[in-house]
């Protein structure tokens, strides 16, 4: 059994314990579930951002605990002042550390568009995304079959949130494209290994068709190589392992932007 295989299984187990304590009823009444989300894409866009999607996460299965000394506030705000153009917030407590309370609080400190990182495989978690005020969610195609990723991105779409893919291949991105998308992710790790390249993203980069935004994800550490990937077509780009090994994460984004 993969560590992608025991994530899953646990989140099974996590999503009927989540409904019988909180109802759909309950929230869809919550604070953020009426908001209109930001537009992942015009953000993306936007002259004045720089396409880095900009990630809090205190641990990983690979790496352990990476940095669990420091506030989402402190950090998300940091991601957002250096020009980032979403913030990406884990939300899988077992594997990574993060937890709801991290979304509701960077949600409450940023104006740009959030997404909830973790392991989509239920209509429930795309409503508690809405309800702790995402803007977007990750489908990942290692995970899903074209039927679920069909019905989790249409629910998300009803509910006005921005959709992000995530494939690995070729076959996995061949199988799962849908028009519900907005964005599709090249993740430059194996998520059996855990091993890391970039070079994903750029032998995927002429398969992804043109109405998508193009983002790489993982294994991006120096400004040069998202210079050498906007030359591919892509448009946003997943980092968070590399501000956030560092004491400040934030002031880590801002020199790393200015190599830009």
């Amino acid at each position: 059994m993969t560590i992608l295989d025991k994530i899953v299984e646990n989140k099974r187990k996590e999503i009927i314990a989540a409904k019988s304590l909180i109802s759909v009823a309950e929230l869809e009444q919550s604070e953020f579930f009426g908001r209109e989300c930001y537009s992942f894409r015009d953000s993306l866009l936007h002259p004045d951002r720089t396409g880095i999607i900009a990630e809090f996460k205190r641990k990983s299965p690979s790496k352990g605990v990476i940095n669990d000394d420091v506030s989402v506030k402190e950090v998300t705000t940091g991601y957002a002042a250096s020009g980032a153009s979403a913030l990406s917030v884990l939300t899988d407590t077992v594997f990574f550390m993060g937890h709801k309370a991290d979304l509701i609080e960077a949600r409450n400190n940023n104006a740009i568009p959030i997404l909830r990182k973790d392991f989509m495989i239920d209509e429930y978690q795309v409503l508690e995304a809405k309800a702790w005020g995402a803007d977007i969610i990750l489908l990942i195609a290692a995970i899903l079959t074209p039927d679920e990723i069909n019905q989790l991105a249409t629910q998300a779409k009803s509910l006005g949130l921005n959709v992000l893919l995530e494939v690995h291949n070729l076959e996995e991105l061949e199988r799962s494209i849908n028009p519900n998308l907005d964005a599709i992710g090249v993740n430059n790790r194996n998520l059996a290994d855990f091993t890391v390249s970039v070079e994903k993203s750029f032998e995927l980069a002429e398969h992804i068709p043109d109405e998508f935004m193009k983002i790489s994800e993982s294994a991006i550490s120096n400004p040069k190589v998202i210079r050498e990937l906007k030359g591919a077509g892509f448009n946003g780009f997943l980092i968070g392992e590399n501000f956030m090994k560092q004491a400040d994460p934030g002031l880590a984004m801002q020199a790393f932007v200015k190599e830009l």
